[in-house]
């Protein structure tokens, strides 16, 4: 199992901050020290198909916001070990959308989550016969449909983020595999079909 961040959860409420995050590189960068572990910029660059120059440069812009650190004791002056500070990162619409860019940098983002939800659920559809026949058991893929007030919706969704904070706090084995829990939540106004 790769060393896992120091701190679990960041909050953040500032746009600048998630202006930092919505950088396609740098979301992937992230994403891959904290599911990987600590890397260097061309480890990590070799994965994503870019230059280690392109790869450190937003490495010290995630840096700069506190959402990755230099790993103690690891590393030359060259190459330089870098590791998540934080196993996820969450924020309230509310407290964004308000302010200056809070709006657009939201949009982006919430673009940008999709496609990584749709590219994760392809890779699970392409690699499934592959699975372990426990694991294709254990696999779920669900669809709820709920009628909720907004009040209800937002405790149903805490509720539910609170469960995988336990399961993650008490119940991850070292050395298994990660198992990515997608939790969405929203309205429709009409279904697409």
């Amino acid at each position: 199992m790769p060393d896992l961040p120091p701190e679990d959860t960041v909050d953040v409420s500032d746009p600048r901050t998630l202006r930092a995050l919505a950088h396609p590189l740098r979301t992937g960068l992230l994403a891959l020290l904290r599911s990987e572990g600590p890397s260097t910029a061309s480890r990590l660059g070799q994965r994503l198909g870019e230059s280690s120059g392109t790869t450190s440069y937003h490495l010290r812009q995630l840096a700069g916001f506190g959402l990755v650190e230099e790993v103690p004791g690891e590393g030359t002056a060259r190459e330089r070990w870098w590791r998540a500070r934080h196993r996820s990162t969450r924020w309230r619409t509310e407290d964004l959308v308000d302010r200056p860019g809070g709006r657009e940098v939201l949009e982006e983002l919430t673009h940008q989550l999709l496609g990584r939800q749709r590219r994760m659920l392809a890779a699970h559809a392409e690699q499934r016969e592959e699975l372990e026949p426990a694991w294709r058991d254990a696999v779920s893929l669900n669809d709820w449909a709920l009628r909720l007030s907004p009040e209800a919706a937002a405790e149903l969704t805490e509720e539910l983020n609170g469960v995988l904070e336990r399961w993650r706090a008490t119940r991850e084995e070292p050395g298994r595999p990660l198992v990515h829990v997608l939790v969405d939540l929203f309205p429709l106004s009409e279904d697409p079909g």
